[in-house]
């Protein structure tokens, strides 16, 4: 056994240019682990608390000097000398160090770079892979971001984000052509139209377009140049990010400036799935608003993946809820809104034993870092939300799980899906 000897932090940025921070950890045979913390632009209230310094003297005010300086110290001085293959006690320990339920006095942000840190010194110090080789391994398909709009792109488009989904791919390469292909025939047919072919946070398109069904059109056209069959080979998914869409009454504008009650918003969507060939809506409803997420599951939950981000925030608590409620049938896992590895991996198999399905999740804000890639195998997550094919803090995620791929062999067999 070989014990942690030092733990060290610095301030490091994101995709986004914004500062954020990394862990060190180092072991005693002079093994070093670091991991980078993403962040997001559009999220959910119950997250646990990322700690900023807000002194405008200093980054606008967003520096992680604090979280840094808690890991370098009060954290640091309590990991020193443990056992880097007990993840669970080191994670306790930091759970306790800050005892809060949401992270507020050492920050999330601090939490995780060390938890994560600590899990990878241990892969290494062990010569061990994230998942057993020996058996059958099955590798995630990715939902790959084309269109941007929301919070993530400066269009006029309400819905945040239109994926797609490889669902007839017959390995990880297969499912990344077939991506490739829609992409590069997006590209041409946005550029034949005049529309600008730069690319939001996540990489995917941000043309200046103004109504949901215009993007779902043009994505529906690549298909087709693609020599591709919506709905068999390609689906459509939508991460709506209605905490971004909603008013004071509770009425949504998830098409227009025009807010609309739950009922017609529930009758949208159905009537949005019937014509499109969609197969997964992310957070159709608000944050709160459990009963509109209840009306929607019943109502297409059956045919479409109903998947819970700001509605769970990788909460055991709300996920427990949500199962109760019958509010989703799928949840998206971002380890940096819950703040430690094994809180994180709780609620994988929670939501698992429940029948949901787990998306493991990038954030808009993210890095060179791939460890999502390898927790979507770990825990057999049947999907993976990392970006578009674009920006090498996305793609750097997808050669990961290439080389998952090869390194498997004939083991590698891709995932189950809805």
């Amino acid at each position: 056994m070989s014990k942690i000897i030092k733990v060290q932090a610095r301030q490091v940025f994101d995709s986004r240019g914004n500062p954020t921070i990394e862990a060190e950890v180092v072991l005693e045979n002079n093994i070093k682990a670091s991991s980078i913390v993403p962040s997001g632009a559009s999220t959910g209230t119950f997250e646990a608390y990322e700690l900023r310094d807000n002194n405008k003297n200093h980054f606008l005010g967003k520096s992680v000097y604090n979280a840094v300086n808690n890991v370098n110290t009060i954290i640091s001085e309590k990991i020193i000398n443990q056992n880097p293959n007990n993840q669970k006690k080191i994670d306790d320990i930091l759970l306790n160090l800050d005892g809060t339920e949401n992270k507020k006095n050492l920050g999330a942000n601090s939490l995780l770079a060390v938890s994560l840190a600590v899990r990878k010194a241990s892969i290494i110090l062990n010569n061990e892979n994230y998942f057993d080789l020996k058996k059958e391994v099955s590798l995630p398909y990715p939902l790959m971001n084309i269109i941007n709009g929301g919070a993530h792109a400066d269009n006029n488009l309400n819905i945040q984000e239109f994926m797609i989904r490889p669902d007839s791919a017959k390995n990880f390469m297969d499912a990344i052509e077939k991506c490739f292909l829609v992409i590069q025939n997006l590209k041409k047919i946005l550029k034949s139209k005049k529309l600008l072919t730069n690319v939001g946070d996540e990489g995917g398109f941000a043309p200046s377009i103004n109504s949901n069904e215009e993007a779902l059109n043009l994505i529906v056209d690549a298909i087709d140049s693609a020599k591709l069959k919506p709905g068999l080979d390609i689906s459509i998914c939508l991460d709506v990010a209605a905490n971004e869409l909603v008013d004071k009454k509770g009425n949504y504008a998830i098409q227009s400036n025009n807010f609309e009650e739950v009922d017609n918003v529930v009758k949208y969507y159905q009537n949005t799935v019937s014509k499109y060939p969609i197969k997964s809506i992310e957070d159709p409803f608000a944050e709160d608003d459990w009963m509109a997420w209840t009306k929607l599951t019943e109502k297409i939950g059956k045919n479409v993946q109903i998947v819970g981000d700001d509605l769970f925030v990788t909460n055991e608590k709300r996920l427990n809820k949500g199962i109760e409620s019958k509010s989703a049938n799928s949840i998206l896992i971002k380890a940096n809104q819950i703040g430690t590895l094994t809180e994180t991996l709780n609620v994988i198999n929670l939501a698992q034993k429940n029948n949901f399905t787990t998306i493991i999740s990038h954030r808009s804000g993210d890095s060179e870092d791939t460890f999502i890639a390898d927790l979507a195998v770990m825990t057999n997550s049947s999907q993976i939300k990392t970006g578009s094919l674009a920006r090498s803090e996305r793609v750097a995620k997808y050669n990961r799980l290439l080389k998952i791929e090869e390194e498997l062999g004939n083991k590698a067999k891709m995932n189950k899906i809805l």
